[in-house]
């Protein structure tokens, strides 16, 4: 079965990373470095690190806001907060399928469809990254 996907655009995306920096702020959470989970969150990351004027990091540390373009299974921050307890920042939160509820997110989606961000291939593939493994 063909999934549903949805295109997500730049105009979306600075759009999120701004309602991502109002959250962090009406919610005062407080960090003091920002990091990106490889290939989805770097961007985003770096986009909410200069909104913020919070410098990015490579270090994760109880100080570091960790940033993904999607909680959609939860896996992958799962897997982060098994390590080290800190706080997170996502695009687009999926409540409905995910296992893991993030600090803050941008907008809840809870239709099926798949998500493309415009630094991905519009061809991707419908499947999470750690299932191709």
């Amino acid at each position: 079965m063909e999934v549903e996907k949805v295109y997500i655009t730049w105009e979306e995306i600075e759009s999120l990373v701004d309602d991502l920096a109002l959250e962090l702020h009406l919610k005062n959470i407080k960090f003091t470095k920002i990091h990106g989970l490889s290939r989805g969150g770097l961007i985003p990351a770096v986009l909410l690190s200069h909104k913020l004027s919070i410098p990015y990091t490579d270090s994760i540390d109880g100080n570091t806001l960790v940033v993904d373009d999607i909680c959609d299974s939860g896996e992958t921050l799962v897997n982060l907060i098994s390590t080290i307890n800190v706080k997170t920042a996502v695009l687009h939160y999926k409540p409905v399928v995910s296992k893991f509820t993030p600090t803050v997110y941008a907008d809840a989606f809870f239709g099926n469809e798949w998500l493309v961000y415009p630094w991905e291939k519009k061809d991707s593939n419908a499947i999470q990254d750690y299932k191709l493994n």
